[in-house]
């Protein structure tokens, strides 16, 4: 990725939250979503670099834009601690990060999956996990 870069809090992103699901409700986590997939897209070039490196490189990346403090990648789930997105509510609030992880493993499995947010930091729990399926398991 090249060009110009900008740097946007944990609060501005929680506002810009907050000012999407006052209009649109839960419909904004789909924009979200969508953010995040292009965003994924970025980060998923520069890992396809090495193939025999891609997902610590994709740790890496999200790391250093700080999108996480940490994350993991597995077969079908992963980790992650300290996500920029997460803040106390009731439910899942990384819609942005759930579309980063789906482009990734889109881009190294080379076809569609679904990435579920099935835990998440913003609900109490130590860290969010997302689960990975193949279009077959929809």
């Amino acid at each position: 990725m090249s060009g110009r870069h900008v740097l946007i809090s944990q609060e501005e992103l929680n506002e810009i939250r907050a000012l999407y699901e006052g209009v649109m409700s839960n419909a904004s986590h789909g924009l979200f979503f969508k953010e995040g997939s292009i965003i994924g897209i970025g980060v998923a070039s520069i890992a396809n670099r090495d193939r025999g490196t891609y997902f610590e490189t994709c740790r890496r990346v999200l790391r250093e834009k700080n999108w996480v403090k940490d994350i993991a990648f597995d077969q079908d789930t992963v980790s992650a601690t300290g996500s920029i997105e997460a803040s106390r509510g009731e439910s899942p609030t990384c819609h942005r990060l759930r579309g980063i992880i789906r482009k990734i493993y889109e881009v190294y499995m080379e076809r569609k999956v679904y990435c579920q947010e099935v835990e998440c930091e913003s609900t109490g729990r130590e860290r969010c996990q997302f689960k990975i399926l193949s279009e077959s398991k929809w």
